[in-house]
């Protein structure tokens, strides 16, 4: 039978880290999966310098989405014009998700619930509550919601809800 292909992939170019990340990825979310590996024949030397047989690209999912993640040589890097949003529902998850990608990763890129891992990859941990709050029809409590969330690092659902009830 043949595997179904996502119409849509995004795909994460690393200079030579893309089997660690996906490691490390697959190892912080409960529902995720490595899938094909593909690797490099003697080509792989003539276009980036690396070991005939090293990783070339790695499929993977995470919570039902599939990306991939290439070794393409060092010429691209992450920036925070991309990010991944990760939906939380308590405050655990956030913690969790939050402690977990943030680990090793660049401290000076932490704001208002995003971060940066320690593989360049921008990430934004938001509480699924924090739409509903932003979005409300009253101006003053969206706004003390927003006013607050903007001086957070790491999001706490507790004091967004203070600020949002007035």
């Amino acid at each position: 039978m043949k595997e179904r292909i996502q119409k849509i992939t995004p795909n994460f170019w690393f200079n030579t880290e893309a089997e660690e990340a996906v490691k490390h990825y697959t190892s912080i979310f409960r529902n995720s999966r490595i899938g094909r590996i593909t690797r490099y024949g003697n080509e792989k030397n003539e276009i980036n310098g690396g070991s005939e047989g090293g990783v070339m690209t790695i499929q993977f999912h995470l919570e039902e989405q599939e990306f991939v993640a290439l070794n393409g040589g060092p010429q691209f890097k992450f920036t925070e014009a991309i990010s991944l949003i990760v939906n939380c529902e308590t405050q655990e998850e956030v913690d969790y998700y939050w402690e977990k990608l943030s680990e090793g990763g660049d401290e000076k890129a932490q704001v208002c619930g995003w971060l940066k891992d320690k593989f360049g990859v921008s990430w934004q941990i938001v509480p699924i509550s924090l739409y509903d709050m932003l979005n409300d029809y009253d101006s003053e409590k969206s706004g003390r919601v927003m006013k607050a969330l903007l001086q957070m690092k790491k999001i706490n659902i507790n004091v967004l809800k203070q600020e949002y009830e007035g």
